[in-house]
């Protein structure tokens, strides 16, 4: 009988792989599973809305990031999202439309850099919020809410810090451009994102 091998991996993503797998395949598995979670950020970057006052767009992406951030555990939501960043990096059209056009590291270091640097911090932070407060509490909608709310919260504060010292503005400014605008939204995205953890919970449970 062959002995079963460790995956070295967190109890959500081993849970992910058939029992008698090895190592090589949960690492497949890890990289199919940060491939495609990538993609999905990718998409949702392209659902953008360019609002004329701030270089900031409105995107699905912090939904996006939020839900990759409570269904994955820590370090593969955190692998996802640098995935995202190398390959927007390299020039892959993965981030969200902006004019002037602009691709690659250029994109990266641009006024909306310190939103996305902060989404694999933010994803894990998401996601480690959700699982350790939810050893003792039920992992239910609150605490989705309580785990993505911190999370965007981080995203806010790096975005509108970068663009701080991107444009030299005054902080009235940046929280005009960088945050104030897009707090409804965040509230949806939020929610949603608790949502369909819950959802994904209750789905786990039954089966």
């Amino acid at each position: 009988m062959t002995k079963q091998l460790s995956t070295g991996f967190s109890p959500e993503i081993a849970a992910t792989k058939p029992v008698a797998g090895s190592r090589a395949a949960a690492g497949l598995r890890f990289a199919g599973i940060a491939l495609a979670g990538s993609a999905v950020v990718a998409l949702s970057a392209h659902v953008a809305l360019p609002l004329s006052f701030t270089p900031v767009p409105m995107t699905l992406q912090p939904l996006a990031v939020l839900v990759l951030g409570l269904l994955l555990a820590p370090e593969l939501a955190a692998a996802t999202l640098v995935l995202y960043l190398a390959e927007g990096a390299v020039g892959l059209p993965v981030f969200a439309p902006s004019l002037p056009s602009t691709l690659g590291l250029a994109h990266l270091l641009g006024p909306t850099g310190g939103y996305l640097m902060a989404y694999p911090a933010a994803a894990a932070l998401a996601s480690w919020l959700y699982r350790q407060t939810g050893r003792g509490l039920r992992r239910g909608f609150a605490l989705g809410l309580l785990s993505a709310g911190t999370a965007l919260a981080l995203v806010f504060a790096c975005g509108a810090a970068w663009l701080a010292v991107w444009t030299h503005a005054s902080i009235q400014t940046v929280l005009m451009q960088a945050v104030l605008p897009f707090l409804p939204g965040a509230g949806l995205n939020i929610a949603a994102a608790a949502a369909v953890a819950l959802g994904v919970n209750r789905l786990r449970r039954a089966r």
